[in-house]
């Protein structure tokens, strides 16, 4: 059985199935004798149903905005001072929006406003340890599935520069490498070591196999595709990148390649062959001229212009100016440069994903992405969003800008009070292990996750003590830890307070240590050492604790689904602490967006409808935690909330975000 398609230029279209059916803008006849033929047809059918969307999804790029048609032999060049595509002259006008931060539900919104704006270039990172989140297994479905998005940029009219990695930073737990990486106490990543350069191969040849026909030269939206990211500030293997864009090619990947740094790691950060872009969030004559002299005769491009910044715990909310970011914006575009703007839609960084810094002292961020973006954290317009359409549209001259979409309602539901409360110590029984050890295990080396150990969340730990005295833990508790004595609680580890009063007490008594992972750092020189829980001995009275048993409190969706066959009691006036608390949200009607704020409470996590929304902390500055109403049902809604310490037992709704008491960044 044969298949020829073919697509006239005029106002009919064929396709034509030998021997079955032919199809025609005026008529469709099947020729069909008997029941085996006709399942033949509709399998071909279904086949040239395909085709015919792959092609239309596609049509944009089959001819160009001044009607010619491309002829896709040559991608986009930087061989001069201006970018070419298929020979003819390009700007870059780039927006970065990550497919992992937002529902898959709502990608056709954020990048119909992305168009709207007047950006003609998406780009995106892909993040490793969300594709690859064990050893033997590969995510690419569902609210991963990358080809997916990479279509539908292409159906909108977008063309895409993909930022594939390995490491992407992006404030992700550890830049977006995978925590079992750890598990090699030798590992150097983002370097030939052995054990890295074969796990980067063994996640290549999954993932560029999928991209691969979506290049520019073979008929997709790909223009370019970046070579790892900001290597010039990590550089420790002179061969790493040479490694990384063999990786890349070898595997197909055809169109131009580029690295991306800030101005003074341009030169550490860059590979031969390879186009050098920058990061910033000023524009400085000196930084041009750098780049210049290291590339001369090259175009300019600004990779990373940041729009905002993220937010970490115990801070303010960033926020930039909209006139700063706009007249940057125009001085960029005054210079003939290209540009991305990173980002224009930041989204949410749902459940355990969010990374963390270093220096100069460790911070854990927030869960919200919303990065003081073009477009807020929720999808909606702000005034830089307005100040960029208007900017860009004088860059669109030759095509007019499609209207503003319709923005999602925000609705206000009522208040959910938590009714039933189950006990930590009672939720026991539903994790994963217990597991028994002499001396303490860190998450990436417990014998769990086929062999790949806890990425995030929680471990417990918990040994037996026959005396009080000074409780000291040199540094090992990585990164928070909740103490208590027969489930009493007594005190908290943290990376300031090394040193714990154990009160005395008759007999032996249960020491137990809820060690939360609050992110592996994402950026910085100290990636190798992110290893989350007990990373080595705690001493009572300068003698290390011995035979411990393990809980992984990992949270994952089975273990919450789980968690509603567990015994649940009526909440008691006084409940205890740490304990999960279960309540009902209603909604009526059709789910719209929401914002869930936790008044009174203190620290902990929010699942909804089993989904890990992220971590609330009164400390702040992050009030609300965005909840898209594709995660809720018509009807009733499951909320748990895990508390470490206090609450008032009460989940409020709100129609707007608050983000905290902002402060410009400087």
């Amino acid at each position: 059985m044969s298949i020829a398609c073919s697509f006239a230029q005029g106002n009919t279209s064929e396709i034509t199935i030998t021997g079955l059916f032919r199809v025609s803008s005026s008529m469709i006849v099947f020729r069909i004798r008997n029941a085996h033929k006709r399942k033949c047809a509709l399998v071909c059918l279904s086949v040239a149903v395909v085709i015919t969307y792959r092609y239309l999804g596609w049509q944009f790029f089959t001819t160009s905005r001044g009607g010619h048609r491309i002829s896709r032999k040559v991608g986009l060049s930087a061989n001069s001072s201006q970018f070419t595509l298929d020979g003819d002259p390009f700007r870059i006008l780039g927006g970065s929006i990550h497919y992992f931060r937002v529902p898959r539900v709502y990608w056709r919104d954020r990048l119909m406003k992305m168009k709207a704006c007047g950006i003609n270039t998406l780009t995106t990172y892909v993040p490793w340890s969300l594709h690859q989140p064990q050893r033997e297994v590969f995510n690419f479905r569902t609210q991963l599935d990358l080809e997916a998005y990479i279509n539908l940029a292409a159906e909108l009219g977008l063309w895409v520069i993909l930022r594939p990695g390995p490491y992407i930073s992006s404030e992700l737990d550890l830049g977006g490498l995978p925590s079992w990486l750890l598990q090699d106490g030798d590992m150097r990543v983002r370097t030939t070591y052995p054990g890295f350069t074969e796990a980067v191969n063994i996640f290549f040849d999954k993932l560029i196999p999928k991209v691969v026909p979506f290049q520019f030269k073979k008929g997709g939206p790909i223009i370019a595709v970046q070579v790892e990211n900001e290597y010039g500030s990590y550089a420790k293997d002179d061969t790493y990148m040479a490694f990384i864009k063999e990786a890349l090619q070898s595997r197909g990947i055809s169109e131009l390649l580029l690295t991306s740094d800030n101005h003074h790691n341009l030169k550490s950060g860059g590979v031969d062959g390879v186009l050098r872009s920058l990061k910033l969030q000023k524009v400085n004559q000196r930084d041009i001229r750098d780049l210049n002299i290291i590339q001369p005769k090259r175009p300019t491009m600004v990779m990373d212009y940041w729009t905002g910044w993220f937010d970490v715990w115990g801070d303010l909310h960033h926020v930039l100016p909209p006139e700063d970011m706009v007249s940057t914006v125009r001085e960029i575009l005054r210079r003939g440069m290209s540009v991305n703007l990173y980002m224009f839609h930041g989204g949410s960084s749902f459940g355990f994903i969010s990374g963390g810094l270093a220096e100069p002292s460790y911070k854990a961020l927030v869960p919200s992405y919303d990065y003081d973006a073009p477009l807020s954290e929720a999808g909606e317009y702000t005034q830089k969003y307005h100040l960029l359409r208007d900017l860009f549209s004088q860059f669109n001259k030759d095509e007019e800008l499609a209207d503003l979409p319709a923005l999602q309602h925000k609705e206000s539901y009522e208040t959910a009070i938590m009714y039933q409360h189950l006990s930590l110590w009672d939720a026991l029984s539903f994790t994963e292990g217990p597991f028994k050890s002499v001396t303490p295990v860190n998450m990436e080396k417990l014998p769990m996750n086929n062999g790949n150990g806890q990425s995030q969340g929680y471990t417990l730990y918990e040994t037996t003590i026959t005396s009080g005295g000074l409780l000291t833990s040199g540094n090992n508790v990585k990164d928070r830890a909740l103490v208590f004595i027969n489930k009493i609680y007594i005190g908290l580890f943290k990376r300031q307070n090394l040193e714990l009063a154990v009160p005395d007490g008759e007999g032996q008594r249960t020491l137990s240590l809820l060690v939360e992972n609050c992110g592996r750092v994402h950026r910085g020189r100290d990636l190798d050492n992110q290893r989350k829980g007990l990373v080595g001995d705690i001493l009572l009275n300068n003698i290390p604790l011995r035979e411990f048993t393990i809980y992984s409190l990992e949270m994952k969706p089975s273990f919450i689904d789980n968690l509603y066959q567990a015994p649940w009691k009526t909440l008691p006036e006084n409940p205890s602490f740490p304990s999960f608390f279960m309540g009902q949200l209603f909604v009526y009607g059709y789910p719209s967006d929401t914002f869930v704020k936790l008044p009174g409470w203190e620290k902990g996590v929010v699942f909804i409808n089993g989904i890990n929304l992220g971590r609330y902390w009164s400390i702040g500055p992050q009030q609300t935690l965005y909840l898209p109403g594709p995660f809720l049902n018509r009807g009733i809604n499951q909320i748990i909330v895990f508390e470490e310490q206090e609450g008032d037992f009460k989940v409020t709704f709100e129609d707007t975000a608050d983000l905290g008491m902002a402060a410009d960044i400087q």
